[in-house]
């Protein structure tokens, strides 16, 4: 994303730091016969180049090489290099992306890989072992969740679930969140209000971060929950004027104007939760899982933390993925047997298995879940949360017209204005109508 979102970015951009030290070692027999894509039998040690265009710490290159037998030619991420490469026909091999949101783009255009014919025939990656967030790869044409494979993640959190602090909870008396009953959002916007602490008229104690993975998708899920969509039936449009989407945008109109929290007026000086939150200055962070990681680096921090369910809006309770950050193969790619078995090796080998015991996110094998952090009694708390909110997860179809960073710019420039000039609702819902939809219909006739 080009747009800064308070947290999400940022969070993005770290969690790749979580994996820089877990490739070391490789599935057994990955290296004996890699398939360069050329029609050859399999080609000897180092004489393929795999070019791969993620973010440096996702993975060990060294540990790669040697586990694969191929030469890794590094990319780093970056669209505008990609869509020419795309355009070009001559795309890297495998590449970094956020399944949740870019599969449609980039399936409804024709430029990924069907991988259904490689995980019926894998005996590391079994269809049957992979957990449901992997559909947020998938697309049909009109929806995801069905159709073929085009990638998978590497691990996976729900995404407004949040941490909070039970210290500060203590000090300002007050009931700590439930475990397996989630919070209604006025609820939650209570708490932050009452957990926010200020001095001389300036915030110094966060009680919320409700932006969690960028406000575009926030509103998303909460439309959801509310039993609503933001998109229409063929995703063509969007309507923030509905009732339940306009329900959400007045919530985060509310929690804008009350600043208690990080926002689209208000972002955050630290650039993410984790330092605001382990100084003590956040109660309530809305990042999912993965967070845990991070909070594992301070035991004195660990100590008081604690997990909660995603809240709700509405009735219709649901708890979206809006990352499944992992790969994908091009359609014009040279070497897809070779990428293939730098799926096996990253998504079922010794890097998956790292990941998962790190508690950096929840396996996207449901056989690694046995390995997720239960050691702490923070850890089981999370654990326990975790598992139960696993039946509340729901894919949520996103447009194949645009990409979440021109959405998320839209209310960039929209909000803030309307925030200090206190304008209605309905009007910051017509103006947003009217930005996105002018985007989906330029992004339509490009696709057909």
């Amino acid at each position: 994303m080009s747009v800064p979102t308070t947290g999400s970015l940022d969070r993005r951009r770290f969690l790749t730091y979580s994996g820089a030290a877990l490739g070391a070692a490789a599935l057994s027999g990955c290296a004996a016969s890699v398939d360069d894509g050329s029609g050859g039998s399999g080609s000897k040690s180092g004489s393929t180049t795999l070019t791969v265009m993620c973010e440096k710490e996702d993975f060990d290159i060294k540990a790669a090489q040697k586990a694969l037998g191929v030469k890794i030619r590094f990319l780093k991420t970056d669209a505008t290099k990609l869509n020419a490469m795309l355009a070009g026909k001559t795309p890297p091999d495998l590449v970094r992306g956020l399944g949740a949101v870019e599969t449609p783009y980039f399936a409804a255009r024709g430029l990924m890989a069907d991988l259904d014919p490689y995980f019926a025939k894998s005996t590391v990656l079994k269809p049957a072992d992979l957990d449901p967030v992997n559909d947020l790869w998938r697309y049909d044409g009109s929806k995801q969740g069905a159709g073929p494979r085009y990638g998978m993640a590497k691990d996976f959190s729900q995404d407004q679930m949040f941490w909070y602090r039970s210290d500060l909870f203590e000090a300002a008396k007050l009931d700590l969140p439930g475990e397996s009953e989630p919070l209604s959002c006025d609820e939650w916007l209570d708490l932050g209000k009452e957990l926010t602490k200020r001095r001389l008229g300036k915030v110094k104690v966060y009680g919320l971060n409700a932006s969690g993975l960028g406000y575009f998708s926030q509103l998303m899920g909460m439309t959801a929950s509310a039993g609503g969509s933001l998109f229409a039936e063929d995703l063509a449009s969007v309507d923030f004027s509905s009732p339940e989407a306009r329900k959400a945008l007045q919530w985060y109109l509310d929690y804008t104007k009350a600043d208690i929290g990080p926002s689209v007026v208000n972002p955050n000086p630290d650039g993410w939760d984790w330092p605001t939150y382990q100084a003590g200055r956040m109660a309530m962070a809305t990042d999912g899982y993965w967070f845990g990681g991070a909070i594992s680096a301070d035991p004195k921090v660990a100590d008081v933390s604690r997990f909660a369910p995603a809240p709700q809006l509405g009735s219709n309770r649901v708890s979206p993925c809006f990352g499944a950050t992992g790969f994908w193969m091009p359609r014009d790619a040279k070497n897809k047997d070779a990428a293939w078995k730098f799926f096996e090796w990253f998504f079922g080998g010794e890097p998956a298995q790292g990941r998962a015991a790190g508690g950096w996110g929840i396996p996207a094998l449901k056989s690694l879940r046995a390995k997720m952090p239960q050691d702490k009694p923070y850890q089981k708390q999370a654990f326990k949360v975790q598992e139960q909110e696993l039946a509340h997860f729901e894919t949520l179809t996103f447009t194949p017209y645009a990409q979440i960073a021109a959405l998320d710019g839209v209310i960039s420039k929209v909000l803030p204005g309307a925030v200090k000039s206190g304008t209605s609702a309905g009007k910051v819902a017509d103006a947003l109508n009217k930005q996105m939809n002018d985007q989906l219909a330029k992004g339509k006739e490009l696709v057909g």
